[in-house]
């Protein structure tokens, strides 16, 4: 299953078709509701037997999700259907899917009427991403990356155009999103993973690639480990990238350099299907408690999990400043003892 969300809006795939959902938390029934009851009552009144406290039972207090079913439309008519990605856009005015079939299909949203409907690859869809002007980027089993500005082509990605070793047909794209830059508002950056084509007893490593959002160029590449990647997220502010294998194991990377800070290996056992970081809101950063990042992880294991990335410890800058000054100092009167007469 696929799924994407907007504000109290899930777009989710099944099969070959996208359901739209709204969901709604209800508060939990508190003693008002009960005391309304009570004090709307005539006649006799009647003696209240003994609370589901003293009896020892226990209380439900959490607030309960209502789901709410809107539109179901078919998205993928592929022999085997099936919708692999979904993805709105950022005023959340427009719903784009892609699928088995290779079709990139766009659809007006919250009325589900189909916009546009163009072949993109001549593979599955393995993934898509949008950008803040609606680019669109796809990633399918075609070894191709595509930038679409809604059915024109505007250019195709090539992560190994630097890497002369690497064979074309040897990887193929398996995720995609874009992202914010750390203190660049108006910076924009698209990160992609490629994975192995074909396993081998010794598998080879697989890549994320960080590309510049405007211009689409490859800014830097490194390797992610052996296991191969199944699914991608970035952090609000750009800063982290989240990573899930089909082993089950769950990694965050630091954007700036794609280095890994965080890895549990086999935190699920099994297929990790989607990973996201916890909103950086008020009440996101309330959660941290602390630490640098949040990332949730589901799995085929019907479980979901929460990793938590440690704040990294660093020094001020007057005491860098000192340090230097003391080292230098030091350095000095080394070379005084070592060859009198220096200074």
């Amino acid at each position: 299953m696929t799924m994407a969300l907007a504000g109290d809006f899930i777009a989710a795939g099944q099969d070959a078709d996208c359901h739209i959902l709204r969901f709604s938390l209800q508060p939990p029934p508190g003693r008002g509701a009960a005391g309304r009851d009570a004090g709307g009552e005539k006649g006799p009144r009647k003696r209240k037997g003994p609370s589901a406290a003293a009896q020892g039972e226990t209380q439900n207090q959490t607030s309960e999700v209502t789901v709410e079913s809107l539109h179901s439309v078919r998205t993928d008519f592929s022999p085997d259907a099936l919708q692999k990605a979904v993805r709105f856009n950022a005023d959340c005015s427009l719903l784009v899917t892609g699928g088995a079939d290779g079709f990139l299909r766009l659809w007006e949203f919250p009325s589900m009427k189909k916009t546009l409907e163009f072949k993109a690859h001549d593979g599955e869809i393995e993934d898509i991403t949008l950008g803040p002007d609606n680019k669109v980027v796809t990633a399918g089993r075609d070894f191709q990356c595509c930038v679409w500005q809604r059915d024109q082509l505007v250019t195709g990605l090539c992560w190994n155009e630097n890497l002369p070793g690497i064979p074309d047909k040897a990887y193929r794209y398996q995720a995609c999103r874009f992202g914010a830059v750390e203190d660049n508002a108006g910076a924009l950056r698209l990160y992609t993973v490629q994975v192995p084509h074909k396993r081998e007893r010794r598998p080879p490593p697989c890549y994320l690639t960080k590309w510049d959002g405007r211009s689409f160029l490859p800014l830097l590449t490194r390797p992610c480990g052996s296991e191969v990647v199944s699914c991608l997220s970035v952090s609000d502010s750009g800063t982290f990238l989240g990573l899930g294998t089909v082993t089950g194991s769950v990694a965050i990377h630091i954007a700036f350099s794609l280095q890994r800070l965080y890895y549990v290996k086999e935190a699920h056992g099994i297929v990790v299907t989607d990973v996201a970081f916890v909103p950086e809101s008020q009440r996101g950063r309330e959660l941290l408690a602390g630490n640098e990042a949040a990332l949730l992880s589901v799995a085929v294991d019907s479980r979901c999990k929460l990793h938590l990335l440690p704040g990294r410890r660093s020094l001020p800058v007057w005491l860098l400043l000192l340090l230097c000054a003391g080292l230098i100092v030091a350095t000095i009167l080394l070379l005084q003892l070592a060859f009198p007469g220096f200074l």
